[in-house]
């Protein structure tokens, strides 16, 4: 199982662990984190499901693809660091993740 690390807007930390092929979105649904209210269920309908990706994991985590990136342009207080987590999938190399869950979501 990959570990990962959601901090929220108040600097909780809420510590995942997730089997791979899940998205991150389902990761963190089913671990109750604050913040993630996922209304599209994943599908990419939304950005509800709105994360920053730490610095550190940017380059591991990649760029978001053109459909997620429109999607993104409605997420509210977009950053270059911006995902939405529905389109993260787990993989090893994701192991000790860390992102943080903005505010508000929409």
């Amino acid at each position: 199982m990959t570990e990962i690390r959601f901090i929220d807007a108040n600097g909780a930390v809420t510590i995942a662990r997730g089997d791979n092929g899940f998205s991150l979105m389902e990761v963190a649904k089913r671990h109750g984190v604050s913040g993630i209210v996922a209304e599209c269920g994943g599908s990419c309908a939304r950005a509800t499901c709105h994360v920053h990706v730490d610095a550190a994991w940017l380059e591991a985590v990649g760029e978001p693809g053109p459909g997620e990136a429109d999607m993104l342009d409605f997420a509210r207080g977009r950053r270059p660091d911006s995902r939405l987590s529905c389109q993260i999938r787990i993989t090893p190399a994701l192991d000790g993740l860390i992102v943080h869950v903005p505010e508000s979501q929409g």
